[in-house]
């Protein structure tokens, strides 16, 4: 009996399991998940929007939003249907974003990975900024910006295109000849000034409304090609160097800018300024 007095207690010990870990479970875990997740998205979309193009960038926000008309493709306006229509051939030149069926806005051409604002080996194409120096001319005076009524630029593939055009009672010829007005003279001594601060080779073409009487020998394809070369004559008489000069090219009535082909709107002279390799 003593030797069963002796004997040591058996002592159980049972351990208190704690759920969720505690510090109010491992909710914590999943929040904070939720905002690095958050902050490297933000990080991210920081580094496209500096590290893009702005033809890229349309890229992009067009391949996340399916429901558009049209799937990867910028539309001819500058916003969301901002222009006259989806497709930038349809604004045409007379709103100065769109382009014609052989020469497509650069809009239309925005994807991804075009990289349409980099020019040969990575340099960055400075025909926008030759843009910009051509159409700030008209805040220099009033005589100025009567000569800019008379001027519509856009960005091609071709190059920027320098649209001149006649307006009523401001034409750029002396009736139906190829003699140039005084509101000619100076629309070409301003472009000159402008091409000089580049290089680029230049591409001339001439453009004239339709007859109203439809004759045997129309007249439309010399009258276009004659005020082409005025074009050119006047560029040279303004320090264009005549080596400079790609091509001049007589359209005659075939690229109306207007449905009414008989329009004024349509007696315009072109003067391409070429991407160097556009070629001749």
């Amino acid at each position: 009996m003593s030797a069963q007095a002796n004997e040591a207690p058996v002592i159980i010990k049972r351990k208190k399991v704690v759920g969720g870990g505690g510090h109010h479970g491992g909710a914590w875990k999943v929040a904070y998940a939720d905002f690095v997740t958050a902050m490297m998205a933000f990080f991210m979309l920081m580094w496209l929007l500096n590290a893009t193009t702005e033809q890229q960038r349309k890229g992009i926000a067009d391949y996340f939003t399916p429901t558009i008309p049209i799937n990867r493709v910028s539309g001819g306006g500058d916003g969301a249907f901002g222009g006259d229509s989806i497709f930038s051939e349809e604004t045409l030149p007379r709103t100065g974003t769109g382009g014609t069926n052989t020469r497509t806005a650069q809009e239309q051409n925005s994807r991804g990975d075009s990289g349409a604002e980099v020019g040969q080996e990575g340099r960055p194409d400075d025909l926008k900024e030759t843009e910009d120096l051509l159409m700030g001319r008209g805040g220099e005076s009033a005589v100025m910006q009567n000569l800019m009524r008379h001027i519509i630029t856009r960005i091609t593939d071709e190059g920027l295109v320098i649209e001149l055009f006649e307006l009523e009672n401001a034409p750029l010829f002396m009736g139906a000849d190829d003699e140039p007005t005084q509101l000619l003279r100076d629309l070409a001594a301003l472009i000159a000034s402008t091409a000089q601060t580049v290089t680029n080779d230049i591409a001339i073409g001439g453009h004239v409304r339709a007859n109203p009487i439809v004759v045997a020998n129309s007249p439309v394809w010399e009258r276009s090609a004659e005020r082409a070369t005025t074009m050119r004559l006047l560029l040279q008489d303004a320090a264009i160097a005549p080596g400079r000069i790609a091509r001049v090219t007589g359209h005659a009535d075939r690229e109306p800018v207007l449905e009414n082909t008989m329009a004024l709107r349509n007696n315009r002279i072109e003067v391409v300024l070429l991407r160097e390799d556009a070629g001749r």
